[in-house]
């Protein structure tokens, strides 16, 4: 499901998210306000004890007594006469004492009215979220091309992250129901945030191939195992990209140019491929599966002896070898090995009854098939 919860902001003000970060600021200034109150809270009250001991000559008990009486003006009577020097004494300490508490008292209600404790609930729900983010996806940057990315992330109905410097931009994001955070996706310590050691995959959509190519970089180092998908302008960005170790590299311009001339060329094939890849088409979904041999017994059988088709219904369109080998359309004396991956279409309940029957789905990159008759979020 895609959690709904929303991100402290981290570096800038504004409406939404953006006054997350200018409360979260002027919280710590609050914080910072009321531990100098109380140290000088604290100052005057040693400053009392120490004038009555040795202005006056009274006794440690007496001073101490003295002082949280004048500091607390409950309007108790001198225990001992005062010399001058003792009442001109008093009268400071009672104004400082009035002044420091009146202080204090006025953060806190501007604190309150202005709900800067319930950001504080807010952000730490925030932490608990995200801290049980587990085989998620990170989405780096919510622009034209992230915004998509985002609703076939929300139609499919798997978990995932939204991270970006914009506050305007997170702002829609948060108001889409998705889990934002506002930061850098470049850098090491925005990744550690979101969880990158315990992620499935992400997503580099930012605007800039540079910004994408040192999120790349970041991912990898951070988690190796991370499955990276990077948006680049131009061929060369493309070549640098795979370089760096994204696993998948998409140019809008030249998938987009392809795609048009497809839809052109074989209209019919495109609007059947555009409904089980995209989710407008509820009759059928493609999912894949990863064979293991400790888990699955059809390891080591033809297509032909598994019966996947009479079992379940499911088709299987082609096979990803462990070396990388494709087979499209395998015949039924195809044989399977431990490590392939079965591309699989058919209906919801079609999948849900191969995912049982194969014992265990893809462990790596692969989100679970969804029920019969589960309905998009």
């Amino acid at each position: 499901m895609v959690v709904r919860r929303s991100a402290s902001s981290l570096d800038r003000r504004g409406s939404g998210v953006g006054d997350r970060f200018a409360l979260s600021k002027q919280l710590q200034g609050l914080r910072r306000d009321l531990v100098g109150g109380i140290v000088a809270f604290i100052t005057l009250a040693v400053v009392g004890v120490l004038g009555y001991r040795f202005l006056e000559g009274w006794g440690w008990l007496d001073a101490v007594y003295m002082t949280v009486i004048t500091l607390s003006t409950v309007g108790f009577g001198e225990i001992h006469p005062l010399q001058p020097d003792g009442r001109i004494f008093t009268i400071a300490l009672i104004l400082s004492g009035i002044i420091t508490v009146g202080y204090m008292v006025n953060r806190v209600s501007e604190a309150v009215i202005q709900g800067y404790f319930q950001e504080v609930v807010k952000m730490r729900q925030q932490r608990r979220v995200m801290g049980k983010l587990d085989r998620h996806y990170i989405l780096c940057g919510f622009g034209r091309t992230g915004k998509q990315v985002a609703l076939e992330f929300a139609a499919e109905g798997i978990p995932f992250i939204v991270v970006d410097q914009d506050a305007d931009a997170l702002k829609i994001a948060e108001e889409q129901g998705y889990l934002t955070l506002l930061g850098d996706a470049t850098l090491d310590e925005t990744l550690l945030k979101v969880g990158i050691d315990r992620a499935v995959c992400i997503v580099a959509s930012l605007p800039s191939d540079a910004e994408n190519l040192y999120t790349v970089l970041s991912a990898k180092s951070l988690n190796p195992k991370i499955r990276a998908v990077a948006r680049a302008s131009t061929e060369e960005a493309m070549q640098k990209l795979r370089r760096a170790g994204a696993d998948e590299v998409i140019s809008p311009y030249i998938t987009g140019g392809r795609r048009m001339a497809a839809a052109a060329l074989r209209p019919q094939v495109m609007d059947f491929v555009d409904g089980i890849i995209s989710g407008t088409n509820r009759s059928f979904y493609i999912e894949e599966y990863v064979l293991d041999a400790q888990l699955c017994s059809f390891v080591g059988q033809s297509l032909t002896q598994t019966k996947f088709r009479s079992r379940t219904g499911a088709l299987v369109l082609a096979i990803r070898r462990r070396d990388g080998e494709l087979i499209a359309g395998p015949s039924g004396e195809t044989i399977l090995h431990d490590g392939d991956r079965l591309i699989c279409m058919g209906t919801a309940d079609q999948l849900r009854q191969l995912n049982q029957l194969l014992s265990s789905p893809s462990t790596e990159n692969v989100r679970p098939p969804r029920q019969a008759g589960e309905e998009e979020k």
